[in-house]
C-alpha cells in the first residue's frame, strides 16, 4: 500500500490542479474569439477602408495565433507531466506485480512444505 501512496506523491498534483483552470480559461477565451469571427467584415466602397479592415483582421488573427500557440504549449507541458507520471506508475506496477508473483511462489512452496510434514 505504501508503494501506491509513494507513486501518487510523485505526480505533481498541486501544479496540475493549479494550472487546470488557467488552461480551461484560455481555451474558453480562444473558443469565444473564434465564435465571434463568424461575421463578415463590412463592405465599403473605399479601398483605404477595406485595407484598414483587412489589417485589423490580420492583427486579430496574429493575436489569436499567439494565444493558440501558448495554449497548445501549456497543454503539451501538462501532457508531458502526465506521461512521466504514468511511466513512473507503470514501472512501479510492474515491480509490484513481480513482488506479488515471487510472494505467491514462496507461499505455494511454504504450503507444499507444510503439507508434506
Amino acid at each position: 500500500m505504501a508503494g501506491w501512496i509513494t507513486a501518487f506523491k510523485a505526480i505533481p498534483w498541486a501544479e496540475l490542479l493549479a494550472a487546470a483552470p488557467v488552461v480551461a480559461q484560455g481555451a474558453r477565451k480562444l473558443w469565444a474569439s473564434v465564435k465571434k469571427k463568424d461575421t463578415p467584415p463590412p463592405v465599403t466602397s473605399r479601398p483605404e477602408d477595406r485595407m484598414q479592415a483587412l489589417e485589423a483582421q490580420v492583427d486579430e488573427l496574429r493575436n489569436e495565433l499567439t494565444a493558440t500557440s501558448e495554449l497548445v504549449t501549456t497543454l503539451a507541458e501538462h501532457n508531458s507531466r502526465l506521461v512521466e507520471a504514468v511511466a513512473v506508475l507503470r514501472t512501479r506496477t510492474r515491480a509490484l506485480l513481480l513482488v506479488c508473483a515471487v510472494m505467491a511462489v514462496l507461499l505455494a512452496g511454504l504450503g507444499i512444505a507444510v503439507a508434506l510434514k
